[in-house]
């Protein structure tokens, strides 16, 4: 069973920066469980969106247009990264890392098997 725990939510004001760190816990066999490891947000009220993600055997990253060129995924083995700068308050939303198989649509949330607690990211201006 696959585990992730994510960390580095907060408070920022806008224009600041966020780091969030997620880890995964896993057996050997199953590695390809966390081939592709993601940043989804859901703000009250909405649907749970992709942010980034990271796939890992080919090191190819995915963005939301909404945070390109702001947000940076990055992976170091299980540990998955997103560094988040110029945030304004409409990245406010609770950020959920999540891993799974490659194959579809990186942001589609069927692709992911395993999902963390979730992290606050609360953006004032």
């Amino acid at each position: 069973q696959v585990q992730l725990v994510e960390s580095g939510g907060g408070s920022v004001q806008a224009g600041g920066s966020l780091r969030l760190s997620c880890t995964a816990s896993r057996s050997t066999h199953e590695s390809d469980e966390t081939e592709l490891m993601g940043w989804f947000r859901q703000a009250p009220g909405k649907e749970r969106e992709g942010v980034a993600a990271f796939l890992f055997t080919f090191g190819i990253t995915y963005y939301a247009d909404s945070v390109k060129g702001r947000f940076t995924i990055s992976r170091n083995k299980d540990t998955v990264f997103l560094e988040m700068n110029r945030l304004n308050p409409e990245d406010t939303a609770m950020y959920y890392c999540a891993a799974g198989r490659p194959g579809g649509h990186w942001s589609d949330r069927s692709r992911y098997n395993y999902w963390g607690q979730g992290t606050q990211v609360t953006v004032s201006s």
